[in-house]
């Protein structure tokens, strides 16, 4: 699946966004990039192949090196809040926007 700069300017209508000729080149390069990608993956036969609950599931016993979770930042949430135009216990109070 090839895309045209006809798709692009579609695209970037909806999205409502302006490109300029070479930003829309770019981003057709980019994105027939990924799709030759795509098809690249859809080639690979995985007849048989279970697929994985979870990405690292084949790790099994590897030592995955996290680091701990430890918080690194001092509580500022008052110092945060100071500036705010409505705060009610801790949080901030925002304008509904869905009705």
């Amino acid at each position: 699946m090839a895309l045209t700069f006809k798709d692009i300017e579609r695209v970037a209508n909806l999205a409502r966004l302006e490109l300029r000729p070479d930003e829309t080149e770019h981003t057709l390069s980019q994105l027939n990039g990924f799709f030759a990608l795509v098809e690249q993956m859809e080639a690979v036969d995985t007849e048989g192949v279970e697929p994985l609950a979870h990405p690292t599931a084949l790790l099994g016993e590897v030592a995955l090196r996290l680091r701990d979770d430890i918080a690194s930042e001092p509580d500022q949430r008052e110092a945060s809040q100071v500036s705010a135009p409505a705060v009610e216990r801790g949080l901030f109070l925002v304008p509904k926007v869905i009705e």
